[in-house]
């Protein structure tokens, strides 16, 4: 019995016990090191001259016997000789081929030299039947994990490696599973399904071919047709729909990759929620390492679903992760490029399909400006849609802004739909000049257009601030008296009261003076419960309605009963904005008794 020559069991536990979060991953790592062993003897093969080796030569097969609890991951690829077998298997950490891919810059992703050790997080024991390609003589490694291991010369037809495990007994965890064959079958299409080798799967009389070989996405567009591409999509992402748009991505650089992206037609019923989780697929030469990365794709693209296959990952030692942030960022850039550019294309050649899409997922892109707060405007900006009052479809900002009337100074918005819009006081004075107004029907609108402030130089603004009105319209001393009474009936519930110029045949009216608009109070009201969060509104009396003259006899005759129009005056105003009164039944008490006068 030899030792193992790393630093003791400690580390050997830990190898096994810690480094992997799934268990199910020592598959993989076995599959991934029997593609390897191929790939050595291939490329030797082709480096020596050698004739009549071809690629269709070489096989992987996974052999599942019940009875003995064992399972079998055999392939036919370049071996091991006893020496090997001893460098490979006794020293952890130690990677024959990280040496291969060194020396030869061919492809691989054992890294580690640590993934075959997971094979005992599902094996009481592991037994390697090894011979080197252009040797007779073949080696046997044993070991049950613990402290050491034998290697002894035995029998085996033919160059290539048998790793076979003995599956643990079931205690606290089915290891059961790890024979049967459907379960198996799984794993192998979960994370190997792309191996370029086929993996053929053994069961007693059954025999089948698992993988499906070369992706989807390393193939040229031109030979995929678009019912496989669908297939694809709906089979690997569980969508019902068919997708809106996809494309590869191929990318040869400092970091090479291949992808497929997919923009879905549909928002998932949980796009919005806590529970979504964005991200892509991660390959490394076709073996899964992340079903969700969520670091290859920026949130404010969170929509999009696809795959991402690159040789030049520096992988954690587990492999289940990616180990530098500065090669998912190479990705994520030239992907959040090409995304915006096939959305770009989608806006301006099938608009219809791009409305769509932005019903479904254009709130994502406005969280993405206002999140960042406007770092991400030059990418998502162009890409936002308004509808509006005087546009029977969406308007991008920058149609908007060619619509714009001589003369008009401001982007103007207002919350609400279009028929809401067209009935709120402050809408008068746009209106009669023709003026188009954004409508903003979500809650994030208003909150991303203070952050943006403007639109290729044009500032937003609200039609609560007033429209085109730098001051009120100016009161002579008797009106200021009644404003300043109004005032001071209604308390600190507003900065002040104004005779306005723009109000045509509405009475009343609220706008609203600071940062905070009465839209923002009523949000921050709703995410932030207890913030005493408040606009500094402002009531604004129409002078040509004919209430007013009745506030201006009050005034002279009956002050107690103006106090009483001036909280109804109010209250109608905050209806108007879709506030409720403070006190409802109040305001309905004060409405009939002046209503009875």
């Amino acid at each position: 019995m030899k030792k193992f020559k790393a630093e003791s069991q400690k580390l050997l536990n830990m190898m096994i016990n810690s480094i992997y979060t799934n268990k199910e991953i020592y598959l993989r790592e076995l599959v991934s090191n029997a593609s390897d062993a191929i790939d050595k003897r291939y490329f030797n093969s082709l480096k020596d001259g050698e004739t009549g080796v071809n690629r269709e030569d070489f096989t992987i097969d996974v052999t599942v016997d019940k009875e003995k609890r064992t399972l079998v991951v055999a392939d036919n690829g370049c071996g091991m000789d006893e020496g090997e077998l001893d460098k490979n298997l006794g020293v952890l950490a130690h990677s024959g081929t990280m040496e291969f891919k060194e020396e030869n810059k061919g492809e691989a992703i054992g890294q580690f030299g640590v993934g075959f050790y997971s094979a005992f997080m599902a094996s009481s024991s592991v037994t390697v039947l090894s011979r080197k390609y252009g040797s007779d003589k073949a080696y046997m490694w044993e070991s049950d994990g613990m402290e050491g291991y034998s290697i002894t010369e035995a029998q085996k037809d033919g160059c290539g490696t048998e790793v076979i495990l003995h599956i643990k007994d079931n205690g606290e965890e089915n290891f059961d599973e790890y024979l049967e064959k459907d379960e198996i079958r799984r794993i192998i299409k979960k994370y190997s399904d792309y191996i370029r080798y086929p993996i053929m799967l053994h069961c007693g009389e059954e025999n089948e071919r698992v993988n499906s070989g070369i992706p989807l996405w390393k193939k040229p567009k031109e030979e995929v047709s678009e019912e496989e591409f669908n297939n694809f999509y709906r089979e690997r992402f569980h969508d019902y729909n068919l997708p809106l748009e996809v494309f590869p991505v191929n990318v040869e650089g400092a970091v090479s990759f291949t992808s497929l992206v997919y923009i879905p037609s549909v928002a998932p019923m949980d796009y919005y929620s806590r529970d979504f989780e964005c991200g892509l697929e991660l390959y490394s030469n076709g073996v899964l390492i992340m079903e969700k990365c969520k670091e290859l794709i920026p949130d404010y693209f969170g929509f999009v679903k696809g795959v991402v296959d690159s040789s030049d990952f520096a992988l954690n030692i587990s492999r289940e992760t990616v180990a530098h942030n500065r090669q998912l960022n190479v990705i994520n850039t030239a992907l959040c490029k090409r995304v915006k550019k096939e959305l770009l294309k989608l806006l301006t050649q099938q608009r219809d399909k791009y409305n769509s899409f932005f019903d479904n997922f254009g709130t994502q892109l406005k969280y993405g400006i206002y999140e960042s707060y406007g770092a991400n405007r030059d990418i998502l900006e162009e890409l936002l849609l308004f509808k509006t009052l005087n546009s029977d479809s969406p308007l991008l900002l920058s149609e908007y802004k060619s619509n714009m009337k001589d003369g008009q100074k401001y982007i103007y918005y207002a919350n609400g739909s279009a028929d809401i819009v067209k009935s709120l006081p402050q809408i008068e004075e746009c209106r009669e000049k023709g003026y188009d107004v954004l409508c903003l029907t979500q809650p994030i609108d208003e909150l991303m257009l203070k952050i943006l402030t403007s639109y290729a130089d044009v500032e937003y603004k609200s039609i609560n601030e007033g429209s085109e009105r730098n001051t009120e319209r100016k009161a002579d001393e008797f009106e200021q008296k009644l404003l300043d009474f109004m005032k001071e009936s209604l308390g600190d519930k507003v900065e002040k009261v104004v005779l306005s110029p723009g109000l045509k045949t509405h009475a009343v009216c609220l706008s609203a003076v600071g940062d905070i608009s009465i839209e923002m109070e009523k949000i921050y009201a709703q995410i932030m419960q207890g913030a005493n969060i408040k606009a500094k509104k402002v009531l604004e009396i129409n002078p040509e309605h004919k209430l007013f003259v009745r506030i201006k006899t009050l005034f002279e005759s009956d002050k107690d009963s103006l106090k009483k129009l001036t909280d109804v005056l109010y209250a109608q105003a905050l209806l108007i904005e879709g506030v409720s009164p403070e006190n409802p039944s109040r305001f309905v008490d004060e409405v009939c008794e002046l209503l009875g006068n």
